[in-house]
């Protein structure tokens, strides 16, 4: 389902979830109990992302796509 056509948008969409992960890890499993992750920032994020993943480029025609 991911778009050869559209790879600058999923790309991108892969990179937004993936940092909104990693900084999530990163507060959990610092050693630090005061820093804890914002799960609902990360939620928001990954749905973001997952956006971007099945978005289409600008560039990108509905043929390009295989839409029509």
């Amino acid at each position: 389902m991911i778009s050869k056509a559209s790879w600058k948008t999923t790309t991108t969409g892969i990179l937004a979830i993936v940092v909104a992960l990693a900084g999530a890890l990163k507060a959990e499993l610092d050693g630090d109990p005061v820093t804890v992750a914002d799960w609902g920032a990360v939620a928001v994020a990954v749905m973001a992302g997952v956006g971007l993943i099945f978005a289409r480029d600008a560039k990108v025609s509905s043929q390009q796509e295989g839409i029509r």
